[in-house]
């Protein structure tokens, strides 16, 4: 099989839970550890980290692993899902692996995968660790896919585990209340192993304290160690970037120095802070553990994170006449952080390009949207992708009105048709619909 025939094998043979939903989910890791063996256990060959959460996790992973290659390691980073293109999943030192490695990866160890009949998320992970091994990196940077104590990343012993925030999504999978979902993302809190947690949410936080305390693992709280004192955002400009002044918030001592930083971040939305606080304490306690990574480091890195790492479509304009501009939060907390943006941004009306999934609960999102915007309604084009018909329908019921599109790209052209010089036009409420356009 050549490349797109290899895609063709993967995308239809493992079932795929970005395109299929819970049907994809396995609930236990027996498949990923079987091929892991047969891969002569490649996790455990390199030095890695591990981060979960339910908003964030992305960014965070991609702010860390471009400060660990500014620093100068060769650095793995594995995330979930892609946008564009399946190698986004698997980088090393920002770079996408080659098509041929995917393809010769594939061809021996097909028998493998008709064996052990993984999914589609289980035998990428396997496929990453091999590469990662392979390749030997000095570190790689592992995002979470699904929860955390049942992913099929959750087989490595990192040095650091991180866990961004909590929040409402895939509750039909993880459970449906907050102590429920931070419970399954505890489960990467491993012995002895340290663990930060992004953001100090008093309704789970003893949750995170107990689990760590009955691993013996050494817990901080990123928002607790550092302090956001001055921001300045740029909206509409397509270098655009956030100015950022952050003080470390030092133990208690009579003559303790503060120290802080200075950034400018090329991730320009504003819930942006709490990611720079959890990559800065990891920083911090990677450190403690020997890594040389200096301040300027990690201002030079963080300049660049897009550029270094490829990450897209985290609050990133795309056009600015029309102001258009793109964000993948699609779960309640990660809108309301997008509607935060949005109220920054001066405009004269708001056009709002919408497409979600068709089992996340929408009902939450759609009350939250302003009713005085223009909505265009459209599909993103995967197999979970919610009718626009029937999210238009769901969408008058909160009082929110528009016109249904064919696609995502036929809504962005008439949104952008529609707006007139001092309108906003606005793309979101799934990563597949993003994906459609950035």
């Amino acid at each position: 099989m050549n490349y797109t025939e290899t895609l063709a094998y993967l995308y239809t043979q493992l079932p795929m839970f970005t395109r299929v939903g819970s049907s994809a989910f396995k609930a236990d890791l027996t498949n990923t550890i079987a091929l892991c063996e047969r891969l002569n256990n490649p996790q455990h060959q390199f030095k890695s980290i591990h981060i979960g959460g339910t908003n964030g996790k992305g960014s965070t992973s991609h702010m860390l692993a471009a400060i660990l290659q500014t620093a100068g390691y060769r650095t793995g980073l594995y995330t979930s899902p892609h946008l564009k293109d399946f190698r986004e999943r698997i980088r090393i030192n920002g770079e996408m692996m080659a098509e041929q490695q995917v393809v010769d990866f594939v061809a021996e160890h097909q028998k493998d995968f008709e064996s052990i009949n993984p999914s589609f998320f289980e035998m990428t992970v396997a496929l990453a660790f091999d590469l990662f091994a392979r390749e030997k990196v000095d570190i790689a940077v592992i995002e979470v896919g699904l929860g955390g104590r049942l992913d099929s990343t959750n087989v490595i012993t990192p040095l650091l585990s991180v866990i961004t925030n909590i929040g409402w999504d895939h509750m039909n999978l993880l459970g449906d209340t907050l102590q429920l979902i931070a419970a399954e993302k505890a489960g990467i809190i491993k012995p002895g192993i340290p663990v930060i947690i992004g953001e100090k949410q008093p309704e789970v936080m003893d949750i995170f304290t107990r689990k760590a305390g009955q691993q013996n693992a050494k817990i901080n709280f990123a928002s607790e160690e550092w302090e956001i004192i001055k921001t300045t955002q740029k909206v509409g400009d397509l270098t655009e970037l956030l100015d950022i002044t952050a003080t470390k918030v030092q133990p208690v001592t009579p003559n303790s120095p503060q120290t802080t930083l200075n950034l400018q971040l090329d991730l320009p939305g504003t819930y942006q802070l709490k990611n720079v606080k959890a990559a800065l304490s990891a920083v911090d306690e990677l450190r403690s553990q020997g890594f040389n990574i200096t301040d300027e480091h990690i201002q030079t890195a963080l300049r660049q994170v897009k550029s270094l790492t490829g990450l897209h479509g985290r609050w990133e304009t795309i056009c600015k006449n029309p102001l258009t501009i793109c964000d993948t939060g699609h779960n309640p907390e990660g809108i309301a952080e997008v509607l935060k943006n949005i109220a920054n941004v001066p405009y004269h009306q708001l056009h709002f390009v919408i497409g979600v999934v068709n089992d996340k609960d929408s009902s939450r999102v759609l009350s939250m949207l302003p009713k005085n915007a223009t909505y265009y309604f459209c599909k993103p084009e995967i197999p979970r992708g919610l009718e626009a018909e029937d999210l238009q329908q769901k969408a008058i019921s909160f009082g929110l009105h528009g016109n249904v599109y064919a696609s995502v790209k036929l809504a962005l052209a008439a949104a952008q048709q529609n707006a007139g010089t001092n309108d906003l036009v606005f793309v979101g409420g799934s990563t597949f619909v993003v994906a459609e356009i950035v």
